[in-house]
């Protein structure tokens, strides 16, 4: 299996390689959206700022690449912390306007808004070890997976869907956020499974052998 790792200049990547290795499947770092085609699954990291992120996916031709894959060929997506919330509609971190925010990849309906501006009293950002609750109707991503898991977070902003079912798994940080959302066959998650012990590696299997909605 080849998975691409969608490589567009942010963040070190070779923390999520040695997870996939790991899982023996080949992690291809792809810094050219021309060159995204032909992989069994992606990965869309991120870390740093949203506007900015995107306005490198733009820049890039990232954007039409990515969601042809998607939704012209049925590819697997998975996004990780900032490339979560990059699924969504819209974003506010570092938008010139955040009554309007920026425009992420729309794949996720929904927006991605501050903690502290959603109420959240404690430090920001958020980081540490955080457990989680999956919702009602289970996904596969989580198969495996005990409610009251840990998984490692770091983030700011949290991605708040439309609609609750997109939602599969949540944290509490004084206020409960989306630890983990999904959408056909693109899923996204707040915490960094790839540094997220064993529990992570059992969602990145999952993501790769049992992708069911």
């Amino acid at each position: 299996m080849k998975v691409g790792i969608i490589d567009y200049g942010v963040g070190n990547l070779g923390s999520i390689a040695r997870a996939l290795e790991q899982l023996r499947v080949s992690p291809i770092l792809v810094d050219r959206a021309i060159d995204l085609h032909g992989k069994d699954a992606l990965i869309l990291p991120g870390v740093g700022n949203f506007t900015d992120c995107m306005q490198i996916l733009l820049k890039g031709g990232w954007v039409n690449v990515i969601k042809d894959e998607v939704h012209g060929y049925d590819r697997p997506l998975l996004g990780i912390c900032l490339g979560m919330q990059l699924l969504a509609d819209l974003g506010v971190e570092g938008a010139i306007d955040p009554r309007v925010g920026t425009a992420g990849l729309g794949l996720i309906p929904g927006r991605v808004v501050n903690l502290a501006t959603e109420g959240c009293s404690l430090r920001v950002p958020h980081v540490g070890w955080n457990s989680i609750a999956t919702s009602d109707s289970k996904s596969s991503l989580f198969h495996g997976i005990a409610d009251g898991t840990d998984f490692y977070f770091v983030h700011s902003y949290v991605f708040r869907p439309d609609q609750q079912q997109s939602v599969l798994a949540e944290a509490v940080y004084d206020i409960p956020f989306a630890a983990s959302v999904g959408l056909r066959k693109v899923w996204g998650t707040q915490f960094h499974p790839e540094k997220s012990s064993r529990a992570g590696m059992q969602l990145l299997r999952n993501f790769l052998f049992n992708q069911q909605c």
